[in-house]
């Protein structure tokens, strides 16, 4: 880990001062960055810790009757409050899917939007990375690329987006509110994770110096038809190979409207909303989940080692759909697929 200045600002202004100074990283949580740290992947010469900012923690209701989360709302504060539980229960069975109860007792909002990839070659400085050093490489296209992506790769990275509770999000069709130099913005959720392109090394739409300070939920109700399945190598503390965030409404047995967000297959939450189109006033039914299944996975395309999560994930997004339908989600305690 390289030497770095500390810097713990009062005002949210004084923040984002500080951030937008060369090679400064915003802390909070954690619990990746000091990862980074220690592996020397990331080599920040100041960290910003924003955790004692007032109103950053906060979970209040907006004027149209959606959600607004804090940034320093932590993973669990999130998962258990009765707003959240009540109302977006996708989001809260998500994010009880990752990490461990530790994990999420430290990690932020804002902080799991902002969390870098899993991949091997990321975190492995003896070795190349486009994501590190652009230019350099991607030795995953070539390697051992199990975990990677099959979705809105590019020639120059494959890595995936870890996070769980952001497959919710975008499923959900969230905002991400943000502040910075320029003043503040909000960025659709679609918008706010981005493929790697030519730019590999840029995971967000976040300009420099700018900071996250909230995430809001629209009011559309999907309480009852919902579920998220996370498949992975062992059933607690481990990435998705697959994960399908699905939320229904439904007339009867007739589907009004459909979510559908993938994680563990692209380098962002996945969502392709003329797939979930193709449901409209459709049965909810294997057969026509099918269809949209295939919608989804247009284009997927593995790397030997991976070629797997394409059918995976096929059958992954069918059967999550019908636990929605069903109105019986995954249990994340007891995480046996019904």
């Amino acid at each position: 880990m390289n030497r770095f200045s500390y810097a713990r600002p009062d005002t949210l202004a004084g923040a984002v001062g500080h951030a937008a100074e060369p090679s400064s990283r915003v802390i909070a949580g954690g619990t990746n960055l000091i990862d980074l740290m220690k592996y020397n992947v990331e080599r920040p010469a100041r960290l910003i810790d924003i955790t004692r900012l007032s109103g950053l923690n906060a979970i209040e209701a907006t004027a149209d009757g959606g959600l607004r989360i804090g940034a320093l709302a932590t993973n669990s504060t999130v998962a258990y409050d009765s707003r959240v539980t009540a109302r977006y229960p996708l989001l809260a069975s998500a994010i009880l899917a990752g990490a461990s109860p530790q994990l999420r007792n430290a990690a932020t909002t804002g902080g799991n939007l902002l969390q870098r990839t899993r991949c091997y070659y990321f975190y492995d400085t003896g070795v190349s990375c486009n994501k590190r050093a652009p230019g350099s490489g991607c030795p995953a296209i070539g390697g051992v690329n199990r975990i990677h992506a099959i979705l809105g790769t590019s020639e120059h990275c494959i890595a995936t987006h870890p996070s769980d509770m952001c497959v919710a999000l975008a499923a959900l069709a969230a905002t991400v509110h943000v502040t910075g130099p320029n003043g503040d913005r909000v960025i659709p959720f679609a918008d706010f994770h981005r493929l790697p392109g030519d730019h590999p090394e840029r995971d967000t739409a976040l300009e420099p110096g700018e900071i996250v300070t909230a995430v809001e939920l629209p009011p559309e109700d999907f309480s009852v038809h919902f579920s998220y399945l996370k498949l992975r190598d062992r059933l607690s503390y481990a990435f998705a190979l697959v994960s399908v965030a699905a939320a229904l409404e439904l007339d009867g047995e007739t589907v009004r409207a459909a979510r559908i967000a993938l994680g563990g297959v692209a380098h962002k939450p996945w969502r392709v909303p003329a797939a979930e189109d193709v449901l409209s006033g459709q049965p909810a039914t294997a057969e026509s989940f099918a269809r949209a299944a295939d919608g989804l996975l247009s284009g997927a395309k593995g790397f030997g080692h991976n070629d797997f999560k394409i059918g995976l994930a096929r059958q992954a997004i069918v059967r999550a759909l019908e636990q929605a339908a069903a109105g019986t989600p995954q249990s994340q305690t007891d995480k046996r697929i019904r």
